[in-house]
């Protein structure tokens, strides 16, 4: 299954199709395009086990540029087109990146990266020149190269609590292009995709979820159809206007359209889904209650990682009768753990891990890091994504929070997700983020930090409101001691947080005010 056997049984099927834009791109053309890019990494000396990255916006030839490294053997990094100049750097010299493609988009902060790391050359889409992307590969032959062979993506984590690191996976041992993996047999038997399917993909590309569904559509034969940038009314406008039938989400995309005028969420029809698919993070149960009640059962919900060391699954009719519950292992053996190691009794808090299922199969590392690499393991081979939950007696996972994001305040341990959860519940709230600041008396103290639908009606009013809110539905300990107001929150467009900034901005003002008192 590739999309090169459907370029030759049906080379006019839309693989790909913008859907601002409405641009097509076949299969005919994703395979000539592809074809070419692998070509052009020949012709510059890139072989097998070589890695190149690509830092663009959503944009037509992303998949052509996919495909062709994926067929060329390499490993191919998929770079945030939001991340600063010396962000992408860093991340071109720690993956050994050899070839860099972007686009006009981003020419901006793509110079000053060619200033930074000049010894890794580029190539840009839609920049007429000798950095011409477009150049380079029409010069390039439209067939095959001789030496194809399966390449896999490289692609590293948001940096919500540290510098982000690589997730790097051997390339398969079986060379075949068109192998088929776990996925693929995931999306045709657990969630029906085949075909026919039109999936709607709304979040950036470079990331794990979007890239590789969307990869899996393209091998079952499928047709993708890609937001160039999330709105929640042009989602809506999306699956009505295109049949949407399959799609994926994160949970800020439901809780952005469930904020939606009634009268706007009415006035689309999306009957036609069948399959609308969420992961990245937790979700409160009543965002989830509402999706369900207004697209109906078709809501699918699985827990992993871009570490693929395991997974959860669950449907609507399982999650009605387990809220908030992120399914039963898929794949690999799920375990709960304490700080030793040892598995905790059913319905225990600890840390998540997967065994394998299959040890033959191969396992993750992070580049350049062993020290991450052996922390993300305990003593009995079992690796984490370092999130904190519990398992009932049936076998369902509860997820609790990330071990990384938990407040420890007067000796208590609070995980702020539950409190995140029921900010963004009320009708004033957009986004929240929970967060541990330091404090003299108690280590670390709650502080919400809120994102108002209105930021006109940020102030003291609303933060008692909040607090009146939250204070029937928490513990006195769990409470947040201090709420502030962004106009936005530093969260990546697949729903990540980036915690670490809001802790680090703290953790800074309040060691100045240290100083300051001390002075």
């Amino acid at each position: 299954m590739h999309p090169a056997s459907h370029a030759r049984t049906n080379p006019d099927k839309p693989a790909i199709i913008m859907a601002g834009s409405g641009e097509v791109v076949t299969y005919g053309e994703l395979d000539r395009r592809s074809n070419q890019v692998a070509q052009l990494l020949r012709a510059r000396g890139i072989g097998v086990g070589d890695t190149v990255a690509m830092c663009l916006e959503n944009h037509p030839w992303f998949f052509c540029l996919a495909w062709g490294f994926q067929r060329a053997g390499v490993h191919y990094v998929g770079i945030s087109s939001r991340l600063t100049a010396p962000e992408i750097a860093y991340i071109l010299e720690d993956s050994g990146t050899k070839l860099l493609f972007g686009s006009a988009h981003g020419a901006a902060v793509l110079d000053e990266v060619a200033r930074i790391a000049p010894d890794v050359p580029q190539l840009r889409l839609d920049s007429p020149g000798p950095l011409s992307a477009e150049d380079a590969l029409a010069a390039m032959p439209a067939t095959p190269i001789a030496d194809e062979r399966a390449g896999v993506d490289m692609l590293y984590s948001s940096g919500t609590t540290g510098r982000p690191k690589g997730v790097k996976i051997p390339l398969p041992d079986d060379p075949a292009i068109d192998q088929t993996n776990v996925l693929v047999q995931l999306a045709m038997a657990a969630y029906g995709i085949g075909p026919d399917a039109v999936y709607l993909s709304p979040a950036p590309l470079y990331h794990a979820a979007p890239l590789r569904w969307s990869m899996t559509v393209h091998k079952i034969g499928g047709t993708v159809v890609v937001m160039e940038k999330f709105d929640p009314e042009a989602a809506l406008a999306a699956i009505e206007k295109y049949k949407i039938t399959d799609s994926q989400f994160v949970p800020t995309h439901f809780v952005r359209m469930l904020k939606l005028p009634e009268e706007v969420r009415a006035k689309y029809d999306v009957s036609s889904l069948k399959c609308a698919i969420h992961a990245a993070a937790p979700i409160p149960v009543p965002v989830k209650q509402a999706m369900i009640d207004w697209w109906g059962p078709v809501l699918y919900e699985y827990y992993a990682g871009t570490e693929g060391n395991g997974s959860t699954f669950i449907t609507s009719q399982e999650w009605l009768a387990k809220p908030g519950s992120v399914g039963r292992a898929l794949s690999g053996v799920l375990h709960i753990c304490d700080e030793n190691g040892d598995e905790v009794p059913r319905g225990t808090e600890g840390q998540v891990f997967f065994e394998p299922s299959d040890p033959t199969l191969p396992v993750f590392e992070y580049h350049n890091d062993p020290v991450k690499t052996a922390e993300s393991r305990n003593k009995h081979g079992w690796s984490s994504l370092g999130d904190v939950g519990y398992m009932d007696e049936d076998g369902y996972l509860f997820l609790t929070d990330r071990k990384s994001f938990m407040i420890i305040s007067g000796g208590v341990n609070i995980y702020p997700q539950e409190i995140e959860n029921l900010l963004v519940t009320h009708p004033r709230v957009a986004d929240a983020a929970v967060i541990g600041a330091p404090d003299p008396d108690m280590g670390e103290r709650v502080v919400a930090v809120v994102q108002p639908l209105d930021i006109a009606e940020a102030g003291p009013t609303l933060a008692a409101e909040l607090t009146d809110y939250l204070r029937g539905q928490l513990s006195g300990v769990k409470m947040p001691r201090q709420i502030d107001f962004r106009e936005q929150l530093p969260r990546e467009l697949t729903g990540k947080l980036y915690k670490r900034l809001l802790r680090d901005e703290y953790k800074a003002a309040y060691e100045q005010a240290q100083v300051g008192a001390s002075a």
